[in-house]
């Protein structure tokens, strides 16, 4: 007697593994998987330039681990609801399996698509593959979403340990007659000319290449991960971001391997704690932009709207370009160019020089986080951006102003980071190698740098641009609403 037949709807949830809606779907099901690409219905969540050639290569490799168990990946265009009813005519499905997502656009057309389905008879399931807990779950006493991080990671942990990541299916079984799919390169995904095939070197798109990049992390970084996870010059981050992005690997997975790593003595303790605690600040991005969907674009904290942004499309072009006349910022600048990747620590210290030094929106440099980071992620790139600007949840206060100079001496102490994405710099002494305008000009000369030519004077000066800054946020606060008298 033949199953009934099910559509497993792939998103951000590109693999086999503990991917709820694959299991949910394949206990009574054929199953027939199926990706559609719909940018238009995603809004701000649509993939930028860096996160479209990821997504290429890991569809292709999902169609490939799919094709080893019998079954075929079928492409469609959107919009969903339309391509999804189509597949329902084609196939004869009786219900569709997907992963919840979280973005304010796609939870609108998600709720639409569960409607639709559902008035039309069919099972339409949706299943939490994305996170260790769901936004509703974790309330404050009054019931209100957390906008402290300490708190609410505490009252995650007080729910008990999310469940053990479950295995792939053992049995998955598909239709006789498979329905026609568009080809990988009809959705036009890869850059042309390819500008994106060097960010390969560093990263294996796909779930193999997902937990292949996470033992080699429990077998190196992690082990002293709570101090070396700041060394940009160290191999001291797990690099986990763009898979967990595109669900190539769950959080759980990533989560309770840390865990047990430390509970069986292989790394310290401490370090195991700090990386789930990360795996906590993601949590927290994925539940604030639930709660709080118009921080996308506005600050958490309403005061910030009269914020006296600067409009400076010059100083803006020279920081994207890795051009500010500060090492560590340009190598962080130039590494996300070079590699789809920054640091997290450079990242903290590229977001404070555009919205401190420069006095440019966040938003501006969220934009081009977007554009450019393979791990782009709606709810990471908005927390990190409102967190550096002083106006997001738990945001670092707006005066806490990042040194570059002095972030570089602490966190590249060697100068190799520098060294290897600011080359014109590599022959300074470690001395100058983070402030090369304070260097002699014999020191300058020997090292082959000529301040203005082979590398920009800075943009402006440290000291002027925390005192502007400070007195920018003073009149910020100078000019919020009085209260009102009783």
């Amino acid at each position: 007697m033949s199953r009934p037949r099910a559509l497993v709807w792939f998103r951000t949830d590109l693999r086999l593994s503990d991917n709820p809606a694959l299991s949910a779907a394949a206990r009574a099901h054929e199953v027939v998987p199926v990706f559609i690409y719909s940018p238009e219905e995603e809004g701000d969540a649509a993939p930028g330039a860096a996160s479209r050639f990821w997504l290429h290569a890991s569809l292709a490799k999902l169609t490939a681990a799919l094709a080893s168990r019998g079954l075929r990946l079928i492409l469609r265009a959107g919009p969903a609801l339309a391509a999804l009813e189509r597949l329902v005519a084609e196939t004869g499905a009786q219900a569709v399996f997907w992963n919840r997502r979280y973005e304010p656009e796609i939870v609108a057309r998600d709720t639409r698509v569960k409607d639709a389905l559902t008035r039309r008879g069919l099972t339409a399931e949706s299943h939490n593959g994305a996170l260790l807990f769901e936004p509703w779950e974790v309330q404050t006493s009054a019931g209100k979403p957390y906008a402290v991080f300490s708190p609410f990671w505490r009252a995650c942990l007080a729910k008990g340990v999310p469940p053990l990541p479950a295995p792939a299916p053992s049995f998955l079984s598909g239709p006789e007659t498979w329905p026609q799919s568009l080809p990988l390169d009809a959705f036009g995904l890869q850059p042309t000319p390819d500008w994106a095939s060097p960010f390969l070197r560093m990263f294996e798109p796909g779930e193999d290449g997902a937990h292949a990049r996470l033992q080699r992390f429990l077998q190196g970084g992690l082990g002293h991960y709570a101090e070396g996870r700041d060394r940009p010059d160290l191999e001291g981050v797990s690099r986990l971001s763009p898979h967990l992005h595109f669900g190539e690997l769950s959080p759980r997975a990533a989560f309770h391997a840390a865990r047990q790593a430390g509970e069986a003595g292989a790394v310290a303790a401490p370090n195991a704690v700090k990386f789930t605690s990360e795996l906590g600040w993601r949590e927290f991005a994925h539940h604030l932009l639930f709660h709080f969907p118009a921080t996308v674009h506005e600050p958490l904290n309403p005061a910030f709207t009269r914020f006296p942004w600067a409009e400076d499309e010059r100083a803006l072009g020279a920081w994207q370009k890795g051009k500010t006349g500060y090492p560590l910022v340009d190598a962080g600048m130039r590494e996300l160019w070079q590699t789809g990747f920054m640091h997290n620590r450079v990242r903290m210290v590229v977001a404070s020089f555009l919205v401190k030094h420069l006095l440019l929106p966040w938003q501006r440099g969220a934009a081009w986080f977007w554009d450019t980071l393979l791990d782009a992620d709606l709810a990471n790139n908005t927390l990190g951006w409102q967190w550096v600007a002083g106006c997001g949840a738990d945001a670092a206060p707006f005066f806490r102003i990042f040194n570059p100079v002095m972030q570089a001496d602490k966190f590249d102490p060697r100068g190799a980071y520098i060294r290897r994405f600011v080359p014109e710099l590599a022959k300074l002494p470690d001395k100058w190698l983070a402030r090369p305008w304070q260097a002699e000009p014999h020191v300058l000369r020997s090292a082959g740098v000529t301040l203005g030519t082979s590398y920009p004077h800075p943009l402006v000066d440290h000291a002027f641009a925390r005192e502007r800054a400070l007195a920018a946020f003073a009149e910020l606060k100078s000019s919020a609403p009085s209260p009102a008298r009783p």
